[in-house]
């Protein structure tokens, strides 16, 4: 197949995908969605007000051009990369992406872009209040690794836990987070079935 061919057909595949599972799945969370997300996280993990787990995953690009090189390449990494920041809940859906950040940024560079917080900022965010320890809580929140700036939003993991209650919710919070983990697993492993039946056309 011409690499004309295969893009039409990739294209054709991905507006299949929007038009098939979009008004599902490819949708920011409704107020009838929130308690279900409440409900699912304390059942599977133990943590109330749970909205899921944000993360950050640098998507490599092997044919990007050698004069952007420089600001897509960071240390920790073989080449060029494009940042993809999700939050995916314990069942793969994934309901905020926010992709293309270069791949010298640091998560909290990609969080301060994104627009994740603007209906909060903007008061048009569904209610998503709920109780902990008869103790009403307004926004539910993300769990995220230790990097994160300290927001009321972001339940950071703990980094050097001195005592048994403390490393019990380190192993806990850090057990939550394998579903950004294994959502960005799934993404990886499909876009190789992808690539390897399709020529890059980058």
């Amino acid at each position: 197949m011409s690499a004309r061919s295969c893009r039409d057909c990739l294209e054709n595949f991905y507006e299949g995908v929007n038009f098939l599972y979009g008004r599902q799945y490819l949708r920011m969370p409704i107020a009838t969605d929130v308690p279900l997300l409440y409900e699912a996280h304390q059942r599977i993990h133990g943590f109330p007000g749970m909205l899921g787990s944000l993360d950050c995953m640098h998507w490599e690009w092997a044919t990007c051009p050698t004069a952007w090189k420089g600001q897509r390449h960071r240390g920790d990494h073989e080449g060029p990369t494009l940042i993809l920041q999700a939050i995916a809940s314990q069942d793969l859906w994934i309901w905020h992406t926010y992709y293309g950040m270069v791949g010298a940024n640091n998560d909290i560079f990609v969080l301060q872009s994104s627009r994740l917080f603007d209906d909060v900022i903007d008061g048009v965010a569904p209610n998503t209040s709920f109780y902990t320890n008869d103790v009403e809580c307004k926004y539910g929140y993300y769990l995220v690794n230790g990097i994160y700036l300290e927001w009321a939003m972001l339940v950071n993991t703990l980094s050097c836990p001195d005592d048994e209650k403390r490393l019990y919710y380190k192993k806990k919070q850090e057990s939550a987070r394998k579903d950004i983990e294994q959502t960005f697993d799934v993404l990886k492993k499909s876009w190789c079935i992808i690539t390897q039946s399709t020529p890059s056309t980058d």
